[in-house]
């Protein structure tokens, strides 16, 4: 089952990742991804990114995909990308890999289309595939209150003891701040904290808070001890990729994606108070790949950057 997916562009590299462009009926397009993390192979992970909806309705600060928003995916249109990337692969629907991650991240916020929530009813049962692991990564929409109570019993029916990664994109400590970034009413930091309690479980994967972070994004140490559990939460920092959002806004990224080996206060601040913290830096390449989130290919296509670089666009 395709549901009519046409693929228009793929983008990128074999050993690394590929960006799909692709179209449902006209004017209807998305993007989808699969990707590796070098030097670690495919049949010890593999990431499939996908999108929710056609553009993004939020139009975060620092996100490329906030346009052209033409609603939400339903669950054929969904599946059709998963099945797509799993096929041409693994014809047989049996996915040897130790780790096989559908993250739901590309395009859209996933909490606002509850095709999401049927997506993950069925995909056990749609592939052979001891390692799955869904993810979900939302901004924490206060209209979608009713899909976090949802998602708690399906992580709980189909996916325990660690076989579900949620994440909540925070970028800052400072809710005028995050509303900037943000501008949806969203739950706030206190109402996040509140539902990790309730949400994981024992042998469960804590709650990733991921941020973005700018100079100038405020990530308050003391504030995080006194709101988060180290017990339910940890946390994600990462470089502000160089989306043009990034670039119009005049954001300058607080981690550095070409010093590894560089140390942050922030981060020895937060480690003291307990809490697991994670620096994530992922490949420079992928920046030019476009497979990072937030790297909207349709804007690639429309400035024509991609023809300006050493890859090619494959049909």
């Amino acid at each position: 089952m395709n549901e009519n997916l046409k693929i228009i562009k793929k983008y990128g590299k074999e050993d690394l990742a590929y960006v799909y462009l692709a179209e449902f009926g006209r004017n209807k397009y998305i993007e989808f991804v699969e990707s590796l993390q070098p030097p670690i192979p495919r049949e010890k992970k593999w990431v499939l990114i996908i999108s929710s909806s056609f553009g993004c309705p939020i139009k975060c600060r620092i996100c490329d995909a906030g346009g052209q928003y033409n609603g939400n995916l339903n669950m054929q249109q969904i599946l059709a990308q998963i099945d797509f990337m799993v096929l041409r692969r693994y014809p047989d629907r049996n996915i040897p890999c130790e780790k096989f991650k559908i993250q739901f991240a590309r395009m859209g916020e996933p909490s606002l289309n509850h095709a999401v929530l049927k997506t993950l009813n069925i995909i056990p049962d749609r592939y052979e595939a001891s390692g799955l692991m869904p993810c979900i990564s939302t901004v924490a929409p206060r209209q979608s209150v009713d899909f976090f109570e949802e998602l708690i019993d399906i992580k709980n029916r189909l996916y325990p003891g660690g076989n579900f990664q949620m994440q909540f994109s925070i970028h800052s400590t400072n809710e005028e701040l995050r509303d900037e970034l943000i501008p949806i009413p969203k739950l706030t930091i206190n109402e996040i904290a509140i539902y990790g309690l309730r949400f994981v479980k024992e042998q469960d994967r804590k709650i990733t808070l991921n941020f973005a972070l700018a100079r100038g994004f405020e990530l308050n140490a003391r504030k995080m001890s006194d709101i988060f559990s180290v017990d339910h939460f940890m946390i994600k920092i990462t470089p502000l990729n160089p989306t043009y959002k990034v670039v119009e806004n005049k954001f300058d990224s607080y981690i550095s994606a070409a010093d590894l080996d560089k140390h942050y206060e922030i981060v020895e601040e937060l480690r003291q108070y307990g809490f697991e913290t994670l620096i994530s830096i992922g490949e420079n390449e992928e920046n030019l790949i476009g497979s990072n989130c937030g790297q909207y290919i349709a804007r690639h296509l429309e400035t024509k950057f991609k023809s300006e670089n050493s890859y090619t666009y494959i049909k």
